[in-house]
């Protein structure tokens, strides 16, 4: 899964959401680096991420991807999971998207002393642009997947992958609906049955 979900899916604390951002980018054994709610949310994200991955319906939507873009297929669908979080927002959550946007980029700020220097950058350029309500634009999402392909070693993996969004719409997000439930009830059982963040309760 992407920023966004990630997000949602801790409990809401400050460190909570720093350490489900930090997922992507803390390698390795967490002993003696991360403790508390911050190691917590590490694993918390490292648990969603192996839930994804194995789960039949992900594996379902990773086939609907076309053949060019089907070694990238994990990185779109979890952007299209994130636009369809995004957009669906208010199904999930009594917490306005923009509100819970703001409440990220708040702690992004405060926090840029705990992050890794590469993590602090990515993150400060999140804030800057309000990805996390950009998700609900096709346009954003595709904007930013050729963003990502720039960055590759191997673009022409990623570039234009973005156009499989439109392509499969209505069946990725049947998809995401069937399995994001299912991936909610994983995190929560892991986080003793805590609301996630954007749930707003």
């Amino acid at each position: 899964m992407n920023f966004l979900a990630h997000l949602y899916l801790c409990d809401g604390t400050p460190d909570a959401m720093l350490g489900s951002l930090m997922g992507d980018f803390v390698k390795g054994p967490l002993a003696g680096r991360y403790a508390g709610p911050v190691g917590e949310a590490i694993t918390l994200h490292r648990s969603v991420d192996s839930f994804t991955d194995a789960h039949a319906i992900v594996r379902a939507s990773r086939g609907r991807i076309s053949p060019p873009y089907r070694r990238a297929s994990g990185i779109l669908v979890d952007m299209f999971y994130d636009h369809f979080l995004a957009r669906l927002w208010n199904e999930y959550s009594s917490e306005a998207l923009g509100d819970f946007a703001a409440r990220t980029y708040a702690m992004v700020r405060a926090r840029q002393a705990d992050m890794p220097a590469p993590m602090a950058r990515v993150m400060l350029a999140m804030a800057e642009h309000d990805w996390l309500g950009a998700y609900r634009d096709v346009a954003a999402v595709q904007h930013a997947i050729e963003r990502m392909s720039a960055r590759l070693a191997r673009p022409q993996i990623l570039r234009g992958g973005g156009q499989e969004l439109d392509a499969h719409y209505d069946l990725l997000e049947a998809d995401f609906r069937a399995f994001f439930p299912q991936l909610a009830r994983h995190a929560s059982t892991l986080s003793s049955g805590r609301t996630p963040a954007g749930s707003g309760h």
